[in-house]
């Protein structure tokens, strides 16, 4: 039970009912540090063209980004639109449904599966009147709380800000005051303004401060120019980090959970005296904020530099070839899509089908193919290609054996002298 003093000395508990008896000193320490999840309704627009089933897993995955963001779904809504309407993103019908939703469950914030428009923002603020948060914001407030180092860190800020940019709403009321002096006098700044600039300072920073960062990254992988790269690229949560550890027998920091990795991470590692070097990457995700995408250059960089790919896919997930997709998306904006490349097939361990019967006439889907059936398709033969388990450590072997393979063929184009050596 808490207490508080009143004016008059005496104690009066969370009821309000005073008590002339003082608390002992265990009663009045004594609180709660659980912290309680931020309810959330998740809202899609499933457009023309798209599948109802592909709707909601996009829902799925936003409800993970909700989760590894410390919130918690209570209920989604979905409208079939041929698209998202441009003042509300939503129709006025399923709008009124929303408001109904959000008073009954008493929600504290509307999370959106798109980016929504400065307009489409402030008219959903308006309607609903409560914090509305679209996928854009949800990612890189996981990317805050991800980002370790300092490096990370600017990055993160200077993706925040540029997105914050044009979707100001008078947020900082303590910048009131204008600006004063010679040749300064006029009719002076508005507060909007006022954000506005400050907002446009800071990035001039933090854009010198990432050329610094990018400057001191740009050295140090000269220096390790003399070894092989390569770089471990994929879809967020598909078992990098656990590949990594296992590769270079390292302890990188790996989690179920959505962007567990931000900061790269470069090991040496050696595999019959070949020795090369593996980096760990962040993860991509479908609509990756182009935001992120520019502020980590400097560690996006590792991977147009490196000399080879291993792109891991999680073969379990029912998305997996969107997740492909996705990945080959962001690879192509930063100019890393020529890359030799390796495709790893992750938890194959989890991986699930349903089993026809010998009677059963109706057409094999994907929930259909057994795992040999897939490894037999036309997406294990685009590339090279392995199917593993790295929780398990199945097919490391494999792995290692197909790695030194391409290692020791690019050393020996790069390095024709030494060849011998290996």
């Amino acid at each position: 039970m808490q207490w508080s003093p009143n004016k008059q000395g005496k104690f009066r508990n969370a009821i309000g009912d005073e008590t002339a008896k003082r608390p002992t000193p265990q009663e009045r320490n004594t609180f709660s540090t659980d912290v309680v999840p931020e309810k959330a309704i998740l809202v899609a627009v499933c457009p023309g063209g798209q599948t109802l089933e592909r709707t909601d897993e996009y829902l799925a995955e936003l409800a993970f980004l909700l989760e590894t963001a410390g919130g918690v779904c209570v209920k989604q809504v979905v409208q079939k639109l041929e698209r998202p309407d441009t003042r509300t993103y939503i129709g006025s019908g399923k709008l009124e449904e929303l408001k109904e939703y959000k008073n009954a469950l008493e929600v504290d914030f509307i999370v959106v599966d798109d980016e929504l428009s400065p307009a489409q923002l402030r008219n959903l603020e308006k309607e609903l009147e409560c914090r509305i948060l679209d996928r854009t914001t949800l990612i890189l407030d996981i990317f805050a709380r991800r980002a370790r180092t300092a490096a990370a860190r600017t990055q993160v800020e200077l993706a925040q800000l540029q997105y914050m940019l044009p979707r100001l709403t008078r947020m900082w009321t303590h910048l009131e005051r204008q600006r004063g002096g010679i040749g300064m006098r006029g009719p002076g700044e508005t507060q909007i303004e006022t954000d506005r600039r400050l907002i446009k300072e800071r990035i001039a920073a933090l854009k010198v401060q990432l050329a610094k960062i990018d400057t001191q990254k740009t050295l140090q992988r000269k220096n390790r120019e003399s070894l092989v790269r390569v770089a471990l690229v994929g879809y967020t949560n598909v078992g990098k980090s656990t590949l990594m550890n296992l590769l270079s027998k390292s302890d990188v920091f790996a989690e179920n959970k959505l962007f567990a990795t931000l900061d790269t991470t470069v090991r040496k590692v050696v595999v019959d005296n070949l020795p090369f070097l593996l980096t760990d990457t962040v993860g991509f995700i479908r609509k990756l904020p182009t935001q992120l995408v520019e502020s980590f250059k400097s560690t996006l960089d590792e991977v147009v530099e490196a000399d080879l790919l291993l792109h891991v896919v999680d073969i379990s997930h029912p998305g997996h070839e969107e997740q492909i997709a996705a990945v080959n998306q962001t690879l192509e904006e930063i100019g890393a899509a020529d890359k030799p490349t390796i495709m790893v097939f992750n938890k194959i361990d989890a991986y699930t089908y349903v089993e026809k019967e010998a009677d059963d006439l109706t057409p094999v889907t994907r929930a259909n193919w057994s795992l040999d059936m897939l490894q037999e398709s036309w997406l294990a033969k685009q590339a090279k290609s392995i199917f593993i388990s790295a929780a398990q450590r199945q097919n490391i072997d494999t792995l290692r054996r197909l790695l030194y393979d391409e290692v020791r063929r690019i050393h020996a184009v790069r390095y024709p002298y030494n060849n011998f050596l290996y």
